[in-house]
């Protein structure tokens, strides 16, 4: 007989491996939440600190900060918006860029490392469930 799926045990041992993955970083002082920024930057373009701060489900105060020290470390800059003198865009940086490209390279080397001291049947069984949990992350 098959043992039950423990939704608790799977949840955690997915938690786990996100937090294994998101530790390797260029930077060792910069904070998931400033990552998250940079990411979105990144691969959405140009966004308002509001729109960040929603993406992100914090409070624009706390996106403020979070924006002030990404701005002072060089990797953002927020400008007038050119539709509207009153509000602010903020944009990532050539620095930025590079601080992202370099800890995506580190995310993925560990992941890779990981994988490939499976064996053939593991790394089968872990192609498998791909597409369940890409939607479960799409829900």
């Amino acid at each position: 007989m098959a043992a039950r799926l423990d939704d608790d045990e799977l949840r955690l041992v997915v938690q786990r491996v996100a937090r294994r993955i998101r530790n390797n970083r260029q930077d060792e002082g910069m904070s998931d939440s400033q990552l998250g920024v940079l990411f979105r930057l990144e691969r959405g373009g140009d966004a308002s600190p509001s729109a960040l701060a929603d993406h992100e489900r914090v409070s624009p105060p706390s996106m403020n900060r979070t924006l002030n020290g990404l701005e002072g470390r060089g990797l953002v800059r927020r400008e007038p918006s050119a539709d509207d003198a009153r509000k602010v865009v903020v944009s990532i940086t050539d620095a930025g860029r590079e601080l992202i490209r370099e800890t995506r390279r580190l995310r993925t080397a560990w992941f890779s490392r990981q994988v490939s001291a499976l064996s053939r049947e593991e790394r089968a069984a872990l192609e498998a469930v791909v597409p369940i949990l890409r939607r479960i992350a799409d829900a």
